[in-house]
């Protein structure tokens, strides 16, 4: 990234329908090949920083997790010259030392999703991009500078496993999900692989809103609103410091050439 000026897009998830963190100076209504995103995309800059905003379920959340256009979110920011995408997304906890209120940078992803358009290359040329390391190591190194700096208590290094939603976890899922994966989540998939194919460095920042069913406690869309009001507040005040740091964060990554050596 050295070298060039970088933009840094937003993808908001639960609770984050507008992005509060900046005036924006422009509002792109963007059409892609796959359809419109799910929103409007704010531009403004953030500390001389190029920001895109997105929501990803649109304004007040009027767009479930499976039926979100993940192919023309991803698509319409790189249109607009997206080199980074940090995503804020809501999961629910499948281990007890992740409370609800806790902020998790998950670098695995396990796909138990049924339904969703995964890929941009369905014809024509075949790609088989790798996504052995999904998440972007540069920004997730970043990202845990600027938290211990700022002293944000966050775990790295965990599991998401995506489902497709829109219902919860019966007992028997959520007990074997805790057996291979650390959260729980409906929207990781296939937003993060869709990145690496358009060659984009990927962050999500994930807020514990519960503990899954498997703490013997059913899952209550009122109190995952309730912690997602305490975290919002939370977690954009940690992007204030977080974004611009995430576009000048040194060293390299695979990321900007995943297609390379994936064509056949």
């Amino acid at each position: 990234m050295t070298g060039k000026t970088t933009t840094v897009g937003i993808i908001g998830g639960s609770g984050v329908y507008e992005s509060g963190l900046f005036e924006g100076k422009k509002v792109h209504h963007v059409s892609t090949p796959y359809g419109a995103p799910s929103s409007p995309i704010e531009e403004g800059e953030m500390d001389g920083v190029r920001v895109l905003f997105l929501a990803r379920h649109g304004k007040g959340h009027v767009i479930p997790a499976h039926r979100v256009n993940y192919r023309a979110n991803i698509d319409a920011l790189k249109s607009l010259g997206t080199d980074v995408i940090v995503t804020i997304n809501s999961v629910g906890s499948l281990k007890e030392e992740l409370p609800p209120g806790k902020f998790v940078l998950p670098n695995q992803f396990i796909d138990w999703t049924k339904r969703r358009e995964s890929t941009f290359y369905d014809g024509g040329r075949t790609y088989h991009v790798s996504t052995a390391d999904p998440v972007c190591p540069r920004l997730e190194k970043a990202a845990l500078v600027v938290a211990q700096r700022q002293g944000t208590d966050v775990a790295s290094g965990k599991t998401y496993v995506c489902v497709e939603g829109p219902r919860f976890s019966t007992r028997a899922e959520s007990r074997l999900f805790r057996t291979f994966a650390d959260v729980i989540g409906m929207t990781l998939v296939p937003e993060c692989p869709l990145a690496r194919e358009r060659e984009i460095c990927y962050l999500p920042i994930c807020m514990v809103t519960d503990y899954d069913v498997w703490a013997d406690h059913p899952v209550e869309a009122s109190e995952i609103v309730r912690v997602l009001t305490d975290n919002v507040r939370r977690v954009r005040d940690w992007l204030k410091v977080l974004v611009p740091e995430l576009a000048r964060a040194p060293g390299d990554c695979p990321c900007p050439h995943a297609l390379e050596h994936a064509g056949l």
